[in-house]
């Protein structure tokens, strides 16, 4: 049986907010919705993904900012850090973790640039959305097998 991610929940503090700078990101609005109950239901998503996020009032009970984590594939890491940083992201600088596996939590055993022998799935950059939710951007140029 097949089961793929359709949906990751990202708590947030200010809604509309949330919403412009998903928006601003690029990523395409697909909902807003408001029940009379004040349930309010917004769903974004990364141009070229499968998966959306939702955000809004009454969707989660997580602390606004406590989503770490959340990651994004890119075929070239320093032109998504380029197309971020020009939409007016805080964005971090390219990096690699010292282990070269996969990045650490946090800052810890971070490198800079890209990985140094290019390797797909090892270059890195990060940003969080206004309320902090972290997320990682990640350079894939070869799928692994079976991906």
């Amino acid at each position: 049986m097949d089961m793929k991610l359709e949906v990751a929940v990202v708590p947030v503090s200010d809604v509309d907010r949330a919403k412009s700078f998903y928006e601003g990101l690029g990523w395409r609005l697909d909902a807003d919705f408001t029940a009379d109950d004040g349930l309010r239901v917004v769903q974004v998503t990364p141009p070229g993904s499968a998966c959306s996020v939702i955000f809004g009032d009454q969707v989660s009970e997580a602390a606004p900012g406590s989503a770490e984590g959340l990651h994004l594939v890119v075929r070239d890491i320093e032109a998504a850090r380029e197309e971020l940083a020009r939409r007016g992201v805080a964005v971090s600088e390219v990096f690699h973790d010292a282990g070269g596996v996969f990045h650490h939590a946090g800052t810890k055993a971070r490198l800079p640039g890209r990985d140094p022998e290019g390797r797909s799935y090892s270059s890195f950059l990060s940003f969080d959305d206004p309320d902090g939710n972290g997320w990682i951007v990640q350079e894939i140029t070869e799928r692994l097998p079976g991906r």
